[in-house]
């Protein structure tokens, strides 16, 4: 039988931020493209995932997982926040300094790296989510 922890509040508050993100990035990005742009659904979008991948990364930091290979509870899944606070960081740093082209990576990476890579990783079996997904889907629960 597959272990699948309780639904705490961090884990939804993290589960709904990162989902948000995942769903919101392609409209922010999408915002930006081709011949007619759109700034104001751009920026409104983008502040809302930028707040979610905040939330996101902010609540990952209190979860811990002491039954894989581990420093203090934290897994190397836990090296996504450190890329989503840069990302955010630089993409704003970027944005101040006029850089338009080095925010646009910035937050492509983001996208990319903390919501794709890391939402792949999750699902690995023995994950939370994995556990509940494949679990659920295959019948091993």
């Amino acid at each position: 039988m597959a272990y699948v922890p309780t639904l705490t509040p961090v884990f939804a508050i993290h589960i709904a931020a990162a989902l948000t993100g995942l769903v919101l990035g392609p409209v922010v990005l999408w915002a930006r493209k081709g011949a007619i742009q759109r700034p104001r659904l751009h920026r409104a979008f983008g502040y809302a995932f930028v707040t979610a991948m905040a939330a996101a990364a902010i609540s990952a930091m209190f979860i811990r997982d002491y039954r894989s290979p581990n420093i203090w509870g934290y897994t190397l899944i836990h090296l996504f926040v450190l890329v989503t606070v840069w990302s955010l960081f630089d993409s704003f740093y970027s944005l101040a300094k006029g850089n338009i082209a080095k925010h646009r990576k910035a937050m492509q990476g983001l996208y990319y790296g903390g919501c794709v890579t890391a939402g792949v990783v999750s699902l690995a079996p023995g994950r939370y989510m994995g556990n509940l997904v494949w679990g659920q889907w295959l019948g091993l629960m």
